[in-house]
């Protein structure tokens, strides 16, 4: 039941590490005793001598070890969340398990997002956008008067992910009985995306981009769409994650984008990377100049695609109980820091029927390159390439000091993509930065920036306020 993304991650460490065998070695024999442990001390014929609450909750635990267990072999700090406290196993399993079972039947998670954002009393509209190179991008409009606010998806993301938290606190829902014109984008690739005028899926050329791409040409796309369709002259611009990543290389390297963004606010900014806890990011990085390679070999250029496949894949893995999708949830422990703190256990089948939506593996590559360098820079295709592509053999640096959008930042401490140190440089070369605001909450995570059951007051508050001010 160990998922397969992990088993994947886990050899990664393998390749990463193969520099340092001595000190590498222990750690992981003490990994693969963990997660040996974790299954040869829960034969099925203990069943009948446990209580089935406590057996749950145990296996749920034992199979939480395994993200914990690759986290400590790089070093990542004893504060990293876990599914199960296990100072009260089987009273937070049964619970947890309770609220799942709750939401298993809520058709929310087999809507697409067009007949969601109808279920709930709104308009919707679909627009598709055809970029520079070519890359048609699927774009979803709940319609009002309002100005307009563009809103973008971080890494394995898609529209979807700002209405499937329901009209309580999706933000695209909110954001609409405020009066906004609410855009919601999709990157090239994600399920929204997936055609090109010339190339197909299946094309190994078509994964041939990272986030760079997706800022320098998906966003001015997108930008420039909207505003000839509102006949606008600026819109306000919301990024989640990889959504502000993008927003920084599209303002540094086309910088007369900054003239058609009235505000961009920044949730859980992404740039630098030096001090990210994600165990996914920690092992990319060191591997970074291997798995696009291996993966190539592999005929492989995309990671966590929403198909057929991969739920298939999944079922296989995992089973299709209630605790089996809790535990095939656990790979997200390993990119953001998942707690069940701020989630809404009850819509976790709703996330898991439109997450994850794809991503190219240069996407994350290029993540990892970040972590190595510690510095916000185009790709790193080697020396000789880079002379070619760049005329120097390292990447250059984004021209941050070039972006005059105004730039509200919000981050947490408990976040594992965006670490507040990295957050504080990223504040510290933005001169245009109106604010930088820390989430008030000991264990908000990154995914909760979209998702969190107190969206309302912890995000969406301050969100609203500073769209009204500019």
């Amino acid at each position: 039941m160990v998922p397969l993304t992990s088993l994947f991650l886990l050899s990664i460490v393998i390749v990463s590490c193969r520099g340092n065998p001595e000190g590498f070695l222990p750690s992981l024999a003490q990994t693969t005793r963990e997660i040996t442990g974790a299954v040869v001390t829960q034969p099925l014929f203990q069943a009948a001598a446990q209580g089935a609450g406590e057996l749950i909750a145990r296996t749920v635990y034992d199979a939480a070890r395994l993200p914990a267990a690759i986290a400590r072999v790089l070093g990542v700090s004893d504060t990293r969340p876990v599914l199960i406290n296990k100072n009260n196993i089987a009273d937070k399993a049964d619970k947890i398990l309770a609220k799942y079972h709750a939401g298993l039947g809520n058709e929310d998670a087999f809507l697409k997002i067009d007949k969601l954002i109808k279920k709930y009393g709104y308009p919707v509209e679909k627009h598709e956008i055809v970029t520079e190179d070519g890359y048609a991008l699927g774009m979803f409009r709940i319609p009002r008067n309002g100005s307009a606010v563009f809103l973008m998806h971080g890494l394995f993301g898609s529209a979807d992910d700002f209405v499937i938290a329901g009209p309580e606190s999706g933000m695209a829902y909110l954001l609409a009985e405020e009066g906004y014109d609410v855009w919601l984008g999709n990157a090239r690739g994600n399920k929204h995306s997936r055609r090109h005028v010339e190339l197909q899926p299946s094309d190994a050329e078509f994964w041939d981009f990272s986030w760079h791409e997706i800022g320098y040409y998906d966003l001015p796309a997108m930008i420039d769409y909207v505003l000839n369709y509102t006949s606008q002259k600026s819109l306000k611009y919301v990024g989640h994650s990889q959504g502000t990543t993008s927003f920084f290389v599209m303002s540094s390297e086309r910088p007369e984008y900054n003239d058609k963004v009235g505000l961009m606010v920044a949730l859980s900014p992404v740039a630098y990377m030096s001090h990210a806890k994600s165990p996914f990011i920690r092992l990319a990085g060191p591997a970074s100049e291997y798995i696009g390679s291996i993966m190539h070999g592999l005929g492989v250029h995309e990671f966590l695609p929403d198909n057929n496949l991969l739920r298939t894949i999944k079922m296989l893995m995992c089973g299709s109980s209630p605790v089996a999708e809790i535990i095939c949830i656990n790979p997200l422990l390993l990119t953001s820091g998942f707690g069940f703190a701020e989630l809404n256990v009850t819509n976790l089948p709703v996330i898991h029927g439109h997450t994850p939506s794809g991503a190219a593996v240069k996407q994350v590559v290029h993540y990892g390159q970040g972590f190595n360098s510690g510095d916000f820079k185009q790709f790193d295709y080697g020396r000789s390439r880079n002379l070619r592509m760049y005329g120097s053999e390292v990447p250059p640096r984004y021209a941050l000091e070039k972006i005059r959008a105004p730039v509200s930042l919000m981050y947490s401490a408990d976040d594992w993509m965006a670490h507040p140190d990295d957050v504080d440089a990223l504040y510290q070369r933005l001169g245009n930065a109106i604010d930088i605001h820390k989430i008030p909450h000991p264990q908000f995570n990154h995914i909760d920036f979209i998702w969190a059951k107190h969206f309302r007051t912890l995000i969406y508050e301050r969100l609203r306020k500073l769209l009204a001010a500019f």
